[in-house]
């Protein structure tokens, strides 16, 4: 990989990593209701690709279902585990895409998995597991819904990839109009006070809906496109442990999580099992590429 293109990378992975502590900031200390902050993300996405909307890429039912799962059913979720939950854990947590993808892939494709790739499978649920059980074997219920903001991104990855390839721009456009309306009158529905807490947020809110929606969503997705078209996945895949590693890193600077010995072990395991589940010898693509916060 050339220096350029490995520097992209990275800064893709610190923009990813960095926007969960923004996402866990506007959630759980600001205390915006996670749909209506999911749904003004989408909005300003849309309206920025709103160009490359047309033509509608085929089937239509797959594109808005894929797009429904990557989009707003995985942002909802993420956004309302994030209330509870902190960003490190749900780093560690979300990396449970990996291996659901691949026996998603499995089930749905009819692909073989290698013994290693299995035991990668073992090893990052175990970690996860680990990161998410609580004493008196009960589940925080944030990390819960982290989980299945993972499982509706791999669902909708494997969709994604029985689809002919679409250009980036014209995807995070069909992501955001299949998101921005239903996650707009979820909000309207079951959520109070937006405007109130938005308005006690200020600028900074402001700040944190385009980092949200310009940087992560249109420029960060947009560059990791570009990098999947130009580089095998078994490359770019391990590579992309930058995220995990630096929300974690983010976390405890910034947002003061703490690191027990259970977290860390936990954290070592499921990137572990990522890392043999991403260097399998073939070099067709391990997992589409899923929504981060």
């Amino acid at each position: 990989m050339r220096l350029r293109d490995f520097l992209l990378l990275a800064a893709v992975c610190l923009i990813w990593g960095f926007s969960n502590i923004v996402s866990k900031t506007v959630v759980g200390t600001w205390h915006i209701p996670p749909l209506f902050f999911a749904a003004v993300r989408f909005g300003i996405v849309f309206v920025v690709t709103l160009p490359w909307l047309l033509p509608m890429p085929k089937p239509a039912w797959r594109t808005l279902l894929v797009g429904a799962l990557m989009g707003g059913g995985n942002f909802a979720l993420l956004f309302i585990g994030l209330q509870t939950a902190s960003p490190s854990m749900a780093g560690v947590v979300v990396q449970a895409g990996v291996p659901i993808t691949t026996l998603l892939s499995v089930l749905i494709l009819h692909e073989r998995i290698h013994w290693r790739r299995g035991i990668g499978i073992a090893i990052t649920l175990a970690g996860v597991l680990l990161v998410i059980w609580r004493p008196g074997f009960a589940m925080s219920s944030g990390l819960l819904f982290v989980l299945g903001a993972a499982a509706a991104g791999s669902f909708g990855a494997i969709l994604m990839k029985q689809m002919d390839n679409i250009a980036p721009l014209r995807f995070q456009a069909w992501v955001a109009i299949t998101g921005v309306l239903p996650l707009g009158l979820a909000s309207a529905l079951v959520e109070r006070g937006q405007w109130q807490a938005s308005l006690a947020a200020g600028w900074p809110l402001v700040a944190a809906v385009l980092f949200s929606a310009l940087i992560v969503s249109v420029f960060a997705h947009s560059a990791y496109y570009w990098l999947i078209a130009r580089y095998e996945a078994n490359l770019l895949a391990p590579l992309t442990l930058m995220t995990p590693l630096s929300t974690i890193g983010f976390g405890v600077a910034i947002t003061g999580d703490r690191l027990d010995g259970r977290m860390i072990a936990g954290a070592t395991l499921a990137l572990l099992g990522v890392l043999l589940i991403a260097l399998r010898r073939s070099g067709a693509p391990i997992v589409a590429v899923q929504e981060r916060a």
